[in-house]
């Protein structure tokens, strides 16, 4: 399959590894990014695997005017989009801020398509919208209770998809609700790397093990799972980033609007990701354990039979290939 995609905020950690898939996978692709959030050399990184040049507008969701210059130059058949702001913690001191970057840059997003005649997208949205777990693992069909304004955000952007179909029904949407992403590209070229103090627990523990932090914090290890700290389902961003592409397929080939879980349908404790990464750098990692944090939930996984229905999604890599290839790309960005 073929066809011309735009991926907004496609030079960060998942845009990134989405792009690579996409072009392995027969498609011309287009980022733009305002790199607020991502290295500008990533784009010369993403020409060494993709082995070709890489079309790349520096702008931002938030320009209309920009949205529709980007349009008016390339004649797109659907747009991936990943821009947005996604710190929970971040989102509860910054709400306005972030419903004007996710809400608002979303709907500017979908009206610039919409007058340049493009109706398919795929939707990074997330598994926080489900909120504290009534089963386990959680289907699509879980009651929704975000308790962030992040999740909160990808909520309204869930509603608004629905609604434009709804009024129009030339539309088709897939809404990919992740897990927790983890590792990097086998070639070590990209992967996580956030500016400051990472917010997701692989990041935290791949800078204890460059040293560049003193230690793990755990953040409680009295929750009702096997060994009383947190579990979390983690996939690899390489199977996530295949799972926006056999979306687009279905969205391309089908116009079938769907919304999935991407996930393994497993969870792990904090403690497994710890040995998990000592194993992958060789020596062990100090933590200690201090209090919970507000809101933590003690476990969660989702159930993927859905994606592997309609998608055909299957997930091919296990923890210790997450810790693998995030150790092999934060060493080599630390020697480089």
């Amino acid at each position: 399959m073929s066809g011309r995609v735009l991926l907004t905020g496609g030079a960060g950690y998942i845009g990134s590894h989405t792009c690579v898939e996409l072009v392995e996978a027969g498609f011309e692709v287009v980022i733009l990014d305002n790199f607020s959030n991502a290295r500008r050399d990533v784009i010369d990184r993403l020409e060494v695997l993709t082995g070709a040049p890489v079309i790349c507008h520096e702008a931002d969701v938030l320009d209309r005017d920009a949205l529709d210059r980007v349009f008016a130059a390339h004649d797109f058949d659907a747009v991936v989009h990943f821009a947005g702001k996604k710190a929970v913690g971040e989102s509860v001191a910054q709400p306005l801020d972030y419903f004007h970057t996710n809400c608002t840059g979303f709907s500017n997003l979908l009206q610039a398509m919409d007058r340049a005649g493009v109706r398919r997208v795929v939707f990074s949205s997330t598994a926080t919208v489900y909120g504290k777990p009534e089963v386990l693992p959680y289907p699509e069909d879980h009651p929704l209770r975000p308790e962030s304004p992040y999740a909160a955000n990808k909520l309204v952007c869930e509603n608004l998809l629905r609604q434009v179909k709804a009024a129009d029904d030339r539309w088709s949407y897939g809404i990919l609700r992740y897990f927790n992403p983890a590792g990097a590209h086998p070639s070590a070229l990209i992967g996580e790397d956030p500016n400051d103090i990472p917010n997701n627990l692989m990041p935290y523990i791949a800078k204890v093990a460059t040293g560049e932090l003193p230690c793990l914090r755990v953040f409680g290890d009295d929750y009702d799972t096997p060994d009383g700290t947190g579990v979390r389902d983690y996939i690899h961003v390489v199977d996530l980033a295949r799972g926006h592409v056999q979306s687009l397929k279905l969205l391309i080939g089908q116009d079938q609007s769907h919304i999935v879980n991407l996930s393994t349908g497993q969870g792990f404790s904090v403690l497994d990701m710890l040995r998990a990464y000592e194993r992958a750098c060789g020596k062990e990692l100090p933590y200690e354990v201090v209090g919970r944090r507000a809101g933590d939930l003690a476990a969660f996984w989702g159930d993927p039979s859905r994606a592997r229905d309609l998608l055909g999604f299957e997930t091919t890599r296990d923890l210790d290939d997450m810790c693998a290839t995030s150790w092999a790309w934060v060493s080599r960005r630390k020697n480089s």
